[in-house]
């Protein structure tokens, strides 16, 4: 087990979220994971759990619903004690995107844009059954939230580089 410092490595985008640890699977220290990232999570060795990289020593379950045991926690006890911690991989480590993909680290702080209107910047990205959505935060006091749909007729480009997403507001049933 190497330590590292989460907060730092995911500040410096060197971390991505792959779920969370959920309720205990069996007595061997198993658990299901919450919120998977299917695609990354379905390759990862090792995950970054409270500061400490740890060997995956099972991976059993579906994509949608896995079932992990990580090396050093052999008790149900134990994986009581960390549920709803957060599950973290090393950028370098997972497997490479396709065009036309992201991860939800690299939009979060994008400016939100419909052509030259300035929307707002996005605060998170939201993992739904369909698809993900953003949340956007609108710079108008008190204004809510607007939810985008990663879907092409709601998003017409994201353009890493500049930290700039371009979003069709009409199709979302706002004013521009």
């Amino acid at each position: 087990m190497a330590d590292a410092d989460p907060a730092a490595l995911q500040a410096a985008g060197a971390l991505i979220s792959v779920g969370r640890i959920g309720r205990a699977h069996g007595l061997d220290g198993s658990f299901y994971v919450t919120q998977p990232r299917e695609r990354v999570l379905g390759g990862a060795v090792a995950l970054i759990v409270d500061g400490a990289e740890v060997a995956i020593v099972r991976h059993d379950g579906t994509p949608s619903r896995p079932i992990l045991r990580l090396a050093g926690v052999g008790s149900r006890e134990a994986i009581e004690r960390l549920r709803g911690t957060d599950l973290w991989m090393r950028r370098a480590d997972a497997p490479p995107l396709e065009q036309d993909e992201w991860y939800a680290e690299d939009l979060i702080g994008c400016r939100v844009v419909d052509g030259e209107v300035a929307v707002g910047v996005v605060a998170k990205l939201l993992p739904y059954p369909s698809c993900d959505l953003l949340e956007v935060q609108r710079p108008m006091a008190g204004a809510k939230a607007l939810w985008v749909p990663l879907i092409s007729d709601a998003v017409r480009t994201v353009d890493l580089e500049a930290q700039l997403i371009d979003v069709n507001l009409a199709f979302l049933g706002e004013d521009a």
